[in-house]
């Protein structure tokens, strides 16, 4: 999305902090992650920022380390939809992204849950599709292993695309017409209740760096979120992903690649980076250190110093020790980078962790943090950001105060919001009726 001078803008979401090793919740300012104030609090600081939508992440099933409830899970978290739905009432022109599980779920009902919230929100509804192929998150649906890894994103895009048969299936003069879908995950027919919502179909969100990932998102997404902390890595992924949307019939501003990244802000740039450094340490405790270690190994390492080197063991490929959390990636290669960075660099357990789990962050002054994301941007690494605060509900207000104006001040960001729909401001088409 480009201004009136050509200038390529920004794009900016808030995502909502909660089950996760980024909320520091031993911070006397963090609040609650299920009180509605909460979400209301950090909705309206993203619209008085101007950001494009609110994302919410959604878990299925309290996750579990070595038979025992995750300590960051004992609350829970909210249904996505059902919060974003109140929010609706409370904000005027923030997009409003819920992420809903296509392994678990069905499309009619789906579908017809998202057009609600479209019709409710005035057009500012988004659906995050995510999957999920484990038995241990399946036992809740009494589906466990029904699913290969292998079809999960079969599964999803067959999802996607029902649903959005769905969405079409009214008649341009307002009168629904029969569908019927016949697919190898799906087989239903009928007549779809919901009229289409004001932006015909609510955005859709994938998150996934896989090969597998990068193709569904072509083929499917409008927004992609992702994680790529350098500019190199940035720039590689944004030309792989857009490089596949001419196979699909698509434009390249038909998807936007939006990074979930942390800001830290200072006065001076010695300030920001102790700021940063302390919020890490908050972040990864000792015990959280050698949890993340036992989900790579796949063992118990409980009888290992946090403050001491690195197992001299392999990872075990098939250790299960912790359940409704998706393994790192490949164990052996992950031990081995870690190996090797903790060596470079002299590390313990616990500042390995911290060395190599952390969202890509910017941190510095005001000035410093806006003139980075705009290189993100301008130099095709980014299309926005989607900004992921350590605390609960107050994280952000630092940000909007502080460089949104200079973004503004840039020409690289809004002054006001020039549309009604999610779509508008993210300047997407309306979709294709099939």
């Amino acid at each position: 999305m480009t201004s009136r001078t050509g200038r390529k803008q920004m794009h900016l979401a808030a995502h909502f902090p909660g089950v996760n090793n980024t909320t520091v919740w031993t911070d006397p300012r963090s609040g609650s992650q299920i009180d509605f104030g909460s979400f209301e609090h950090l909705a309206h600081t993203a619209e008085r920022g101007l950001f494009d939508f609110f994302f919410l992440a959604e878990g299925l099933r309290l996750r579990e380390h070595k038979g025992l409830i995750h300590d960051l899970d004992v609350v829970g978290r909210p249904e996505s939809l059902t919060v974003l739905a109140a929010l609706a009432a409370v904000t005027d022109r923030l997009g409003l992204a819920a992420t809903v599980n296509a392994t678990f779920n069905e499309p009619y009902e789906l579908a017809r849950r998202l057009a609600s919230l479209d019709h409710l929100s005035g057009g500012r509804a988004a659906w995050n599709v995510v999957t999920s192929s484990d038995a241990f998150t399946g036992e809740n649906f009494r589906r466990g292993g029904y699913l290969d890894h292998a079809d999960r994103y079969t599964r999803a895009a067959e999802f996607v695309a029902t649903a959005r048969e769905l969405w079409d299936s009214w008649a341009p003069d307002g009168t629904p017409r029969p569908f019927a879908h016949q697919g190898r995950h799906f087989r239903i027919e009928g007549e779809f209740d919901v009229a289409p919502g004001p932006q015909g179909h609510p955005v859709v969100i994938q998150a996934g760096d896989s090969d597998e990932g990068r193709e569904f998102a072509a083929a499917t997404a409008d927004v992609v979120f992702t994680r790529h902390g350098s500019l190199e890595a940035g720039r590689a992924f944004y030309a792989d992903v857009k490089g596949r949307l001419a196979a699909h019939g698509r434009a390249p501003g038909d998807l936007k690649i939006m990074p979930g990244v942390t800001v830290v802000l200072g006065d001076t740039a010695a300030e920001a980076q102790e700021k940063a450094a302390e919020i890490r340490k908050q972040q990864v405790s000792p015990q959280t250190a050698l949890l993340t270690l036992e989900q790579v190994w796949g063992r118990d390492l409980s009888a290992y110093d946090p403050d001491g080197p690195l197992p001299d063991i392999d990872p075990d490929p098939d250790g299960a020790i912790t359940q409704g959390r998706v393994r790192l990636g490949d164990p052996f290669a992950v031990a081995a980078r870690w190996r090797a960075v903790a060596e470079a660099k002299g590390l313990s357990i616990r500042q390995t962790v911290i060395e190599t789990h952390g969202r890509p962050s910017f941190v510095g002054t005001p000035q410093a943090v806006a003139a980075e994301l705009d290189e993100f941007v301008t130099t095709d690494a980014a299309d926005g950001f989607i900004l992921v605060p350590h605390l609960t509900p107050g994280g952000l207000d630092d940000f909007v105060d502080g460089v949104v104006p200079l973004l503004q001040e840039r020409g690289a960001f809004r002054t006001e919001y020039t549309g009604r729909t999610l779509r508008d401001h993210l300047g997407l088409p309306l979709p294709r009726r099939e």
